[in-house]
């Protein structure tokens, strides 16, 4: 099966055509742009593609990032996702990328179980916890820091992710949070349509919201 994988859900922007039948990515393009995902996307689609020696009809399955990250970028990804999958007539699928953090990790150090942090800013953390063959132990949340540190300061396991140092208290990584698009391609290959759709996931509200006592009445006939 050919997956195009796509990731806007932080500072990178990244697209690649994974082959689940070699289990490798045949070609991927994309940088840390900071911001202008919706201006880059499709021409990282269309090198990734190019490079791939691959037409977009030949394209099986979307799998796209749906957070928690970027709210603006996350918007931009599942849209192209979702646009996608319905010129081409195939499906899309979402992965979290706390459940990719995780995996890349996972691969890392088998056998483990894996706590995927992410710094939500604000004093707090997005966190899901797995097992070691890469399951869901529960769900993603949002949580105050010093909710986090109770919970799993002792964790047993590999903790991963940029927010991993504010729950341990390890060395703070000066890197910016990697996604895998790998990872990405391998997971919405293996996902299923009917449960996986992409739907941004959003566990904080967005900063922008409309100020109370400014709307205005609409007329009425």
């Amino acid at each position: 099966m050919l997956v195009l994988a796509i990731d806007t859900s932080g500072t990178g922007c990244a697209a690649a055509v994974y082959d689940s039948g070699a289990a490798k990515v045949l070609a991927r393009a994309g940088a840390d742009i900071g911001r202008g995902h919706a201006e880059r996307l499709m021409d990282f689609i269309d090198e990734a593609l190019a490079a791939s020696n691959r037409q977009l009809a030949e394209i099986e399955r979307i799998a796209v990032t749906i957070g928690p990250g970027s709210f603006t970028g996350i918007r931009v990804g599942v849209a192209a996702a979702r646009g996608l999958a319905l010129a081409l007539g195939k499906p899309a699928v979402g992965v979290s990328t706390l459940q990719v953090i995780a995996e890349s990790t996972r691969l890392k150090h088998p056998g483990q179980p894996v706590l995927a942090v992410i710094d939500a800013r604000r004093d707090e953390v997005y966190v899901q916890s797995f097992d070691a063959l890469g399951n869901a132990e529960r769900a993603p949340e949002i949580l105050p820091l010093s909710e986090a540190r109770r919970r799993f300061s002792s964790f047993i396991g590999a903790v991963c992710g940029s927010g991993a140092h504010l729950v341990t208290g390890a060395a703070a990584s000066e890197k910016p949070e990697e996604i895998d698009i790998a990872i990405v391609g391998r997971l919405g290959a293996a996902a299923d349509p009917a449960s996986a759709k992409p739907k941004p996931l959003y566990l904080r509200g967005p900063d922008a919201k409309p100020q109370a006592g400014f709307s205005v009445s609409r007329a009425t006939a």
